[in-house]
């Protein structure tokens, strides 16, 4: 009797590969940066940043957001393309009012004389978030590029890829900010 056994081993992606080694790199370049917050927030002189309230409402945004993006890799999985259609663009416009709302809360700390000249804390601060807010930024651009392909006539073939390596990459700067917010919250 001869047995045969398939490949139950599928290959990886190579954008979703790529995308791994950049989000272990993201992890230690924030671990690195939150690890000499810590260092620098026992010398004299640091002044601790309060953490603005808006940012609780980012953080709903951006949770709400990682929501839409699941369910729209579900339902481009299903063939479901309205539904996807809706829910990608959905999870795009709540990553611009992430950011709109991460501005509002720079603009607060800014009116409280938190300035890169005036305070370390809130330099630190500002360099932290505001690199999470760009990778956020990079994140808004490829899920405007999948609505504008989604949205094109042209396309006749949809694969889940696109949404499932953007949907990664979105699952991760939401856990990355869970953790700043929880990490400034925590040491402020």
């Amino acid at each position: 009797m001869e047995m045969v056994m398939g490949n139950s081993s599928r290959k990886m992606h190579p954008h979703k590969f790529l995308l791994w080694i950049a989000i272990g790199s993201l992890t230690m370049m924030f671990a690195g940066l939150t690890s000499a917050y810590i260092v620098k927030s026992n010398q004299a002189g640091w002044q601790p940043v309060k953490v603005p309230s808006i940012f609780y409402l980012s953080t709903v945004v951006i949770v709400a957001s990682s929501i839409t993006i699941w369910l729209a890799q579900k339902a481009i999985v299903a063939k479901q393309m309205v539904k996807y259609r809706l829910l990608v663009s959905v999870t795009a416009v709540l990553g611009v009012i992430f950011l709109f709302t991460q501005f509002a809360g720079f603009s607060e700390m800014w009116q409280q004389k938190i300035t890169f000249k005036e305070s370390i804390a809130g330099s630190f601060f500002y360099v932290i978030a505001g690199l999470h807010a760009l990778h956020v930024l990079g994140g808004v651009i490829a899920l405007f590029v999948l609505v504008l392909r989604v949205f094109s006539t042209r396309t006749k073939f949809y694969s889940s890829t696109p949404v499932e390596t953007a949907g990664l990459y979105w699952h991760f700067v939401d856990i990355l900010w869970i953790y700043l917010f929880i990490f400034f919250l925590l040491v402020s």
